[in-house]
């Protein structure tokens, strides 16, 4: 399908390198859009957590017409913390709030022509005012979690009395932002069916649509899986729920593993992993250069995930490289993977090592996994097919706002 739209991206950071699920799923979807004729301007924070110089971006990330980026830090203070706390704004949020990324944001409105503007993820939507003040372009927002939840459920397993309680405080606030702008937006976009439900639980009755994160399948060959011996986690230890769930294996699991299975190791990598403890049979990789490359270089994928909404990238990712996963049910969720067909789920301590013994002894059976899990991304996350389901509902959404 080909089509001429113009349209404005707007990102809390620059979406690469691709070492986190929300640059993987923005990049993608851009990629494709592209691929399909629309023509793509990309406005984002470079912020000082996920700097990015663009004069070195790569040849084959050429999908954008024009690039615009404003420097920001957000990085957390306690000072900034502090003062949060007697203001009715989410902390999650307001750190992400730029004036220079809005006086950018108007000149490009005035500058540029677009059909519409795309938000990516909650954070984006504290610019709604300057989008709405200075052009009746449509709004479409594409949420990749709902954004309370994740923190409600992490609050929800943290045994510290005061950091519940703040967790909790925050996770009010951030509830109340999220669910006043689902009336803002023309059509909101999900990434799962459960968070579409949600919204719609919530009291949203607009325009919504599923649309999965889907890539590029020729990036991601699949090998013979034979190594069933190791254990390997990836993920950002400075994202909560990552580093909550991974310290929860490593001390509730990984020491009857080892008791097992002496020779058996668990290899981590991902930004900040370095704060890991060292422990026996752990090795540390710290932020990798290629998350493929180290994904294909492992055995057994685990997410000992008890928080999160959304979809979890690296969870598609695997699959679409035949890794045997083990995720808690959570950890998967928005993933309509079957247990024991694609995936093996395991929520409790005596769970996840019963899954690892059935990696260590039956292959069989792993190898069914592995071929069960790439056709099923094949069958579903195939990112040139969603981009184009998804272009009809951006012509509809234009059509009927002319009609207003």
């Amino acid at each position: 399908m080909n089509t001429d739209l113009k349209i404005l991206f707007l990102c809390k950071k620059f979406p690469y390198p691709l070492r986190d699920g929300e640059s993987i799923a923005i990049h993608n979807l851009t990629k494709a859009l592209a691929k399909h004729g629309c023509t793509i301007t990309l406005l984002c924070l470079n912020t000082s957590k996920h700097a990015f110089d663009i004069t070195k971006l790569p040849a084959h990330v050429d999908q954008y017409s024009s690039i615009h980026t404003v420097d920001v830090d957000t990085s957390i203070h306690a000072r900034g913390a502090f003062k949060n706390l007697f203001s009715k704004d989410s902390y999650h949020l307001s750190r992400f709030d730029s004036p220079q990324f809005k006086t950018k944001l108007i000149e490009v409105l005035n500058e540029e022509r677009f059909d519409l503007v795309q938000l990516e993820t909650l954070t984006m939507a504290i610019y709604l005012p300057e989008i709405k003040i200075y052009s009746d372009l449509p709004v479409v927002m594409r949420s990749h979690n709902v954004e309370y939840q994740i923190w409600d459920r992490l609050s929800d397993n943290i045994p510290s009395f005061f950091r519940k309680h703040y967790i909790k405080y925050l996770s009010r606030k951030l509830r109340r932002f999220e669910l006043a702008q689902l009336k803002e937006y023309d059509l909101l976009l999900t990434v799962s069916k459960n968070d579409l439900a949600e919204f719609k639980k919530q009291g949203y009755s607009g325009r919504g649509q599923m649309v999965p994160i889907g890539i590029d399948l020729e990036k991601y060959p699949v090998r013979k899986q034979d190594n069933f011996q190791d254990l390997f986690f990836i993920g950002s230890m400075d994202w909560m729920p990552n580093s909550y769930g991974l310290h929860w294996f490593i001390d509730e699991v990984w020491p009857s593993v080892t008791e097992l299975n002496p020779e058996m190791l668990l290899h981590v990598a991902g930004r900040n992993a370095q704060s890991l403890v060292a422990k026996s049979g752990i090795k540390n990789h710290g932020e990798v250069e290629s998350a493929l490359d180290f994904m294909q270089a492992h055995g057994v994928m685990i997410v000992p995930l008890f928080s999160g909404s959304g979809t979890r990238v690296k969870i598609i990712e695997g699959l679409a490289l035949g890794k045997i996963i083990i995720s808690t049910s959570i950890g998967a969720e928005g993933i309509d993977v079957i247990n024991g067909k694609h995936i093996l789920f395991a929520n409790s301590k005596e769970e996840f090592i019963q899954a690892i013994k059935r990696c260590k002894n039956e292959p069989g059976l792993l190898n069914n996994i592995s071929q069960a899990a790439r056709t099923f991304v094949e069958n579903n996350y195939d990112g040139i097919i969603i981009a184009q389901k998804l272009i009809p509902q951006y012509m509809q959404l234009l059509k009927e706002k002319k009609k207003v």
